[in-house]
């Protein structure tokens, strides 16, 4: 499993892997966005620190399947 993992990061690094990186880049900024919005809108309702913070992860890890469903890989 580390091999695939190791052998995966490598072929991104070196640009081999994805068919389109800016799409990769802008889906993920938007996810990224996403997150922190809620993130600073959920902080802003002075609540426990621990509550914004897992919520705000918890909606950016279920919208990235949906942001990265078109992703091509060569």
């Amino acid at each position: 499993m580390f091999k695939i993992g190791w052998f995966s990061a490598k072929l991104f690094l070196q640009g081999k892997l994805l068919r389109d990186p800016a799409y990769f880049a802008t889906q993920t900024a938007i996810g990224a966005t996403i997150g922190l919005l809620l993130l600073v809108a959920l902080t802003l309702l002075k609540l426990p620190l621990w509550l914004p913070i897992t919520l705000s992860s918890l909606v950016t890890g279920a919208a990235m399947p949906f942001l990265l469903q078109d992703l091509k890989m060569k």
